[in-house]
């Protein structure tokens, strides 16, 4: 059974994509940082059906204590399957924004990306298998209002899934970044309401978790052996 590490999995898309990778017959590691009761019930729902899943909880901007809980995660086997999907945001326009929120999201978003996937990179180049799928957002693409710091840690994360993809290219090991646009959950409900999105989406409404979710299962299988190196948006057609 390959093992999967899902980054961010007790939020609204993170749950989605620990459900859909558990149904699809891999083990799924369910991160949290300080939402612990919230994997834990996310694995208890994965294992009613049948699945297979553990939770584990570290904070992703702290590079020592990542390492040590992944060398943990590391005993039972490697891990094949990794989605990075921790994420926030801090909004402000720049000439008002604080520094600390700048620092705390590229820490967040694109630090934490080094901090979880460098250590899991050997032991996934030895099984000569892999996938490796960033969760980027459309504002890392096309830029946002209020957004200079979440739209650089994201297409960060973009730049960097592009060139580890050339990198592990030869080692079977796949690497690519999802773009949501508009999503429902939590994240978007308190920036867009109903109105704003059926102006700025050409499909008039917010997006699925589990259509996220469904691309992100499609992108771990075999089936999409040659796609890597991709930068796949999400969005209703906004872009």
């Amino acid at each position: 059974m390959k093992r999967a590490l899902v980054t961010g999995g007790s939020g609204d898309i993170g749950r989605a994509i620990c459900l859909k990778l558990a149904a699809n017959g891999l083990h799924v590691a369910v991160h949290a940082n300080q939402r612990m009761q919230d994997a834990q019930a996310i694995v208890e729902e994965i294992k009613a059906v049948g699945g297979s899943a553990n939770a584990v909880s570290f904070d992703v901007t702290d590079a020592h204590k990542t390492r040590d809980a992944l060398t943990a995660l590391l005993q039972p086997g490697p891990v094949q399957v990794l989605v990075n999907n921790a994420g926030v945001h801090d909004d402000a326009i720049l000439a008002g924004m604080k520094p600390e929120q700048w620092h705390k999201i590229i820490d967040v978003n694109l630090n934490g990306f080094f901090n979880v996937t460098q250590p899991l990179l050997l032991p996934m180049m030895q099984t000569r298998w892999g996938r490796v799928i960033n969760m980027s957002s459309i504002a890392g693409v096309m830029g946002n209002r209020g957004q200079a710091n979440y739209a650089a840690a994201k297409a960060g994360l973009i730049g960097a899934s592009r060139s580890l993809a050339i990198e592990m290219a030869s080692r079977g090991i796949t690497v690519n970044a999802v773009a949501p646009g508009i999503i429902e959950g939590s994240m978007s409900e308190a920036v867009f309401d109903r109105d704003t999105i059926k102006q700025r989406v050409p499909m008039q409404r917010a997006g699925k978790s589990e259509e996220v979710a469904a691309l992100v299962a499609f992108l771990a299988s075999d089936d999409a052996a040659y796609i890597s190196g991709q930068v796949i948006g999400i969005n209703g057609a906004m872009a």
